[in-house]
């Protein structure tokens, strides 16, 4: 059973942390039923998502590397800069003012609520501009923004609030605001995982068993890279309202739960 549980939550690691759904707010309701887990836990799944996304994204970051003296690639790479910088300096803040995850689920019904109304404006927006896929220095000012905001309230979603900033900022291409939040995303989520972990140092691993924590690892980057591949595709033809309903919906069934669940 216990197998079981840390494969159940690796594979909700790994669908929702790149889907616009919220994966810390989806993995705070399931270990209701299955179980508190351990900080280091939640970074080794986390991990699995972000070796996922790197894979994904290989060639792009290889090209992005290694032919920094095309003027494009350049501009491209310090957006990208820019938008992780800011992250880190709020995130930081945020930090040292004790901001924290909720205990109960109404937060995270709340920012599921909120999130699915703010995609639905953001594809209401964009599709009533020219398609732009340039990412423009005000979509990686707010980028960086996002990121922090969705640190701070459990249920809004990294990859929801960066992606859809970005369209909000004049990226209204969905591809390339995807792109642009994917791979900011990639330093964002390893310096976080790092820090985590240098915070755990003190108290080390001490009842931790490896073997669940390698199943939920393995679960959490097999299910991330088949999810963002076909997010990719999905986008390609579609737009993004169906994650907003589902927000919606679960949001309010959320609410309709007791208030001592």
């Amino acid at each position: 059973m216990e197998i079981l549980n840390v494969v159940l939550l690796g594979l909700i690691e790994g669908i929702t942390e790149f889907l616009p759904i919220s994966s810390t707010g989806h993995l705070l309701i399931a270990e209701h039923w299955l179980g508190h887990r351990s900080d280091l836990f939640n970074i080794v799944i986390q991990a699995g998502a972000m070796i996922a996304v790197t894979l994904v994204y290989r060639q792009r970051l290889f090209a992005l590397a290694t032919h920094l003296r095309q003027p494009e690639n350049r501009a491209y790479a310090l957006k990208l800069s820019v938008a992780f910088l800011i992250t880190a300096l709020l995130g930081l803040v945020a930090k040292k003012l004790g901001f924290s995850l909720p205990e109960s689920t109404a937060p995270v019904a709340w920012a599921l609520i909120i999130g699915g109304v703010w995609i639905l404006g953001a594809e209401w927006w964009a599709g009533r501009q020219p398609p732009r896929a340039k990412v423009t220095w005000a979509a990686a000012v707010i980028v960086g923004v996002a990121q922090v905001v969705a640190g701070i309230f459990p249920g809004t979603s990294r990859s929801g609030a960066t992606i859809f900033a970005a369209m909000v900022a004049g990226t209204t291409d969905r591809a390339a605001a995807t792109e642009f939040a994917f791979l900011v995303g990639i330093p964002t989520m390893f310096a976080a995982s790092a820090y985590e972990l240098y915070g755990q140092r003190a108290h080390g691993a001490g009842g931790e068993d490896w073997t669940l924590l390698a199943i939920a690892f393995l679960a959490s980057t097999v299910v991330a890279f088949v999810a963002i591949k076909w997010l990719l595709g999905f986008i390609q033809s579609h737009s993004f309202t169906v994650f907003a309903w589902y927000r919606i919906a679960l949001g309010g069934a959320l609410l309709a739960l007791p208030a001592n669940w």
